[in-house]
């Protein structure tokens, strides 16, 4: 017989006999924004990763011949940090006359256009949209 069981996930019972499921920590509000201990965590720890850019993007900008400063990815740093604030999970950055989808989860550039590129383009899959 065991006498020591390890649950990682304990359930308690009630005296009716009834199981009462453990409430899962750090739950979003039902409108889908984030609780205020997330926000003022998000608000006091530094975001000190900056963007990536994945092999897409990558390729995209070299293909499209699009370049980047160290003055135009900070601004991008800075919409993606705005955005992650507001709670955007995917969203397009226009900057200039380049336009950006960022995992802003992840803070990777997922592709990257010009402005040749973006007419008639639609863009799915994106919750926000940030102009700079």
């Amino acid at each position: 017989m065991v006498d020591n069981v390890f649950l990682p996930n304990p359930v308690v019972v009630n005296p009716d006999r009834q199981q009462i499921k453990p409430q899962p920590q750090n739950q979003r509000k039902p409108d889908g924004q984030p609780s205020a201990f997330d926000q003022i965590l998000g608000q006091k720890l530094p975001s000190t990763q900056g963007v990536k850019f994945s092999q897409h993007a990558q390729d995209r900008l070299r293909a499209r011949g699009i370049t980047m400063n160290e003055a135009q990815i900070g601004l991008l740093n800075s919409a993606v940090n705005n955005v992650a604030q507001k709670g955007g999970k995917e969203s397009l950055i226009m900057m200039g006359d380049a336009a950006f989808v960022v995992s802003v989860k992840n803070r990777t550039v997922v592709t990257a256009m010009d402005r040749s590129q973006m007419q008639g383009n639609v863009f799915t899959n994106i919750d926000s949209a940030v102009v700079i």
